[in-house]
């Protein structure tokens, strides 16, 4: 879309941050998102400072027209933080974290990542439930649900969520929480970017840290059936306090070598979680073993390295309704013929305080103790994406006699986010109450660059 010249300049007269054009030093940083397969270039960037700015922005680009992008940290696989021809409504530089250890409350500024918030909490030994990748964003993968470390003990991170600041598609300030809004602040817990701009967020906190028992151990891929069935044996009966994750990943040196790896964190003391994952450390024999005593900022930090800024990703996910050998065996058929060094097939396991929330209690309806299957294809050259991309589906496809019916939100692709069965599934019987929520606050559908809901 072009605009007159004096469009951008009056958005500029009004604004604290910076507003950039295609012409502008810094664009093409600005545009960009961590999947390197995203591409695109928006008409303005608005880096806003605050939520004046947010404001300032949604009412320009409904007065002109222009489809809205919101990017908090932009980890998104599917790509929504950044649109063609539009106006992307940047959160990066709003960044802050505040602290209140007397009232275990933090607020965190919609561009805050997980690794903000973690180093400001856990100055005081606090901590609620976070992204297992430290630059993950704090809005963006709470609006989703938000699975992490500390789920099993402390729910998702739609179950700390106690409030959150947005500006609508009307370009109104509203604060939603169980006393004001309470519709809203009800869809916003999972229901992802389609209700507003979430520019501040308030989270409960629990007392974890600042050193927790973590790690992960990695055995040779040769042992990986043994291992998937030991980690199936061991989840099946866990304290809450214990979150396990596993699966078939490449070594992080980019030799390229296949592993069977089990993946942990305790969030409670140090004689306890030492106690807790000693099977773990009992079991085989692994060629690398590093769960141990960690601080807590470091937990959130440990995968980071396998998830660098502009590789090209595309995920699949689903949840399974069990884990018997035969998807086992599927794994590890499709993992031996990974195209990529980066790629992976993970199993991540819900239980304990993230399962016993109701289904529509809120938006995020997967509440059944059991796990996620998830196919992440990874790599660095674009010439490889159509091995990659084919890899991806067919282990994904192939999995497909063990899935339940849920899909998490987060972990939807571009392709499935347009595919209204595919939202339905993520949504599950929340749906006709999110649609309810949308056409009160968004009737027009102003933020549809997301796992959309259409009002």
């Amino acid at each position: 879309m072009t605009m007159a010249i004096s469009a951008p300049d009056t958005l500029r007269a009004q604004f604290a941050g910076s507003i950039l054009a295609p012409a502008d030093a810094g664009f093409d940083d600005a545009r960009r998102v961590h999947n390197g397969m995203i591409d695109r270039r928006p008409a303005l960037v608005a880096r806003c400072h605050g939520t004046a700015d947010v404001q300032a922005a949604v009412r320009f680009a409904r007065e002109h027209g222009l489809e809205i992008a919101v990017r908090g940290g932009g980890h998104n696989v599917a790509g929504h933080a950044v649109c063609d021809g539009g106006l992307m409504i940047d959160l990066s530089s709003m960044r802050g974290v505040h602290v209140d250890a007397r009232a275990r409350r933090a607020w965190a500024q919609g561009g805050a990542t997980w690794g903000d918030y973690n180093r400001e909490t856990q100055l005081h030994g606090l901590a609620s439930t976070g992204g297992v990748v430290s630059s993950t964003g704090v809005g963006g993968l709470t609006l989703g649900g938000g699975l992490g470390w500390l789920m099993g003990k402390h729910g998702m991170a739609v179950d700390n969520l106690r409030a959150v600041e947005l500006v609508t598609a009307a370009g109104e300030v509203v604060r939603a929480s169980a006393d004001e809004h309470p519709d809203l602040f009800w869809a916003v817990r999972g229901g992802g970017g389609n209700f507003g701009v979430a520019t501040w967020l308030e989270f409960e906190l629990h007392p974890v840290g600042p050193t927790v028992v973590a790690g992960l151990v990695a055995h040779p891929f040769a042992a990986a059936r043994d291992v998937l069935r030991f980690y199936r044996d061991f989840t099946s009966k866990l304290p809450d306090e214990l979150t396990v994750f596993a699966g078939l990943l490449h070594a992080p040196d980019g030799s390229g070598t296949k592993l069977a790896a089990i993946l942990t964190c305790h969030a409670g003391g140090l004689e306890s979680g030492a106690a807790a994952v000693a099977p773990i450390k009992s079991f085989g024999t692994p060629v690398m073993d590093v769960i141990g005593p960690m601080p807590y900022t470091a937990v959130n930090t440990m995968v980071d390295g396998g998830f660098p800024k502009g590789a090209l990703n595309y995920w699949k996910s689903n949840f399974l309704t069990a884990l018997p050998d035969a998807a086992f065996e599927t794994m590890i058929e499709h993992f031996a013929t990974a195209p990529s060094p980066m790629s992976g097939l993970l199993l991540e396991h819900f239980h304990g305080a993230a399962t016993r929330v109701g289904t529509t209690e809120t938006a995020f309806p997967h509440r059944t103790v059991g796990y996620n299957f998830l196919a992440v294809g990874e790599w660095m050259d674009a010439a490889d994406t159509k091995a990659n991309v084919t890899w991806t589906r067919r282990a994904y496809d192939a999995m497909a006699p063990h899935f339940g019916h849920g899909r998490y939100v987060n972990y939807l692709n571009a392709e499935e986010v347009g595919d209204g069965g595919t939202v339905e599934a993520a949504f599950g019987p929340n749906c006709k109450r999110l649609r309810e929520v949308k056409r009160r606050y968004d009737p027009d559908n102003v933020f549809h660059l997301n796992q959309n809901v259409k009002p």
